[in-house]
Order: structure tokens, then sequence, then C-alpha cells
């Protein structure tokens, strides 16, 4: 390494040098300030009172039972659709059914309690089954909810009647002793997200 190199090199380090020196000896005027910030979500909480919509025994063809069961909003958030996913079981007393019992159980879903001849919509426990769950709110629920869904702290009652067809051509004695369990799942989804 020749001397102008070595003397560079000198230079540049002492310069450095200086650079860190001198900048450790200023000081500014500082602050500082903290916010706290939390997000908290929200509940949906549908729940169907009561939870046994209906339990009959001894039912023969021609019968009817209508049901009320009341919808709440018992979340912090409004509830912006209701849909209805259906299941059932046939439990075959006799092992000799050709038919399926949800097709002669025939759901009519009403108005209210007082116009019990206002039908909202009508189908079977089989074809209710296999509906897509949005057609079925569609039909039932958009017709009594409308545009305002179910808001916070708010129910709705709805009224259910259910009729073991008679008046049919195939032989029903294939039922007798049959049982039939319904399960009905209600399930609430939030409208979209807003600027709050």
């Amino acid at each position: 390494m020749g001397i102008k190199q070595q003397l560079g090199l000198g230079v540049g380090t002492a310069v450095l040098g200086l650079t860190l020196i001198g900048g450790g000896t200023f000081a500014y005027f500082s602050d500082s300030s903290e916010t706290n910030n939390t997000f908290a979500a929200g509940t949906l909480s549908l729940d169907a009172e009561p939870t046994e919509v209906i339990d009959v025994d001894n039912l023969k063809p021609g019968d009817s039972m209508i049901r009320d069961f009341e919808l709440q909003n018992n979340g912090s958030i409004d509830i912006d659709t209701v849909t209805l996913e259906t299941d059932y079981t046939v439990i075959d007393a006799e092992g000799d059914n050709t038919e399926d019992f949800g097709d002669f159980i025939e759901v009519e879903f009403l108005y209210n309690a007082d116009n019990l001849d206002e039908v909202i919509f009508e189908t079977t426990l089989s074809e209710l089954q296999d509906m897509e769950p949005e057609a079925i709110s569609e039909h039932i629920f958009y017709p009594d909810l409308g545009d305002d869904g179910l808001p916070v702290d708010e129910s709705h009652d709805l009224v259910v009647k259910f009729n073991f067809v008679s008046d049919v051509e195939e032989n029903l004695n294939q039922f007798q002793g049959d049982a039939l369990e319904l399960e009905w799942t209600f399930v609430g989804t939030q409208a979209d997200g807003e600027e709050i």
C-alpha cells in the first residue's frame, strides 16, 4: 500500500470518527403519545323458541297440525337474512316402505296465527329437504322479514301447518307405525360490512 493510499485511508478514518463524535453531541426535543385501541367483534345469535316445534303420536292420513314458534335475534348484530336447512330420517317400522314418508307430509308456512288461510309457501318435507337454503329464504322468510331482516333484540313469529296428505292414490298402509324425525336448522347471516 502506497503512502498516498495510507494517507487517504487515515484521513477518511479521521473524518468518520469526527462525524460519529459530532453526531452524538447534538440533542433534540422529543415527545411521545400512546393510543389504546380496541376491536371488539359483535355476536350473531339466532334462537328458535321453542326448540321442539312439533311432537305428535298416532298420526293418521288427513291429520293437520298447526304450530307456531319464534325466531329471536339475541346477539349484538342485526340479522340480514334467515335460511332454513331441512333434514329428516324415516324409521320404517315394518320395513315395507316403497315410498318416502316425507313425500306425504305437506308443510304450509302461514303468515300468522290470526290468518291461517294465508299461505306464504307450500311444499312437502321431501321437497323442502332438497331445496337450496337461499330459495327457501326467498319463499318463506323474505315475505315476512323483508328488507328489515331481524334486528337486534327483536323476534319474529312463524306459523307452520303440517298435513298428512290423504288424497293420493298410493297405498298409505306402508306408513303404519313409522316415525319421521325432522331437524330444522335456521341460519342467520349478517348484512354486508359498512364504514363505521
